[in-house]
């Protein structure tokens, strides 16, 4: 095994403290599994989504697809 180093806000470290007590376990334990999870199934909808792209939305959306798009692109996250 590796070690690294993770900076995590004040509150999600509390969060973390707090789940290693209840579950009796160290918070590296907790953090490998969660990493594990995430890296076997990551969440869905990383892409854009074009489901439904065509019903409502703004009237002038034909016009303005590329400033809508590029709206939607910085949403993503980096």
């Amino acid at each position: 095994m590796k070690r690294t180093t993770v900076v995590l806000p004040d509150d999600t470290m509390t969060r973390l403290r707090h789940e290693s007590r209840r579950r009796g376990t160290s918070i590296a334990d907790i953090v490998r599994v969660a990493v594990e999870r995430h890296l076997a199934d990551p969440p869905e909808g990383r892409g854009l989504s074009f489901v439904a792209v065509g019903e409502g939305g703004p009237e002038d959306a034909s016009e303005q697809v590329d400033r809508y798009v590029g709206d939607a692109i910085a949403l993503l996250p980096a």
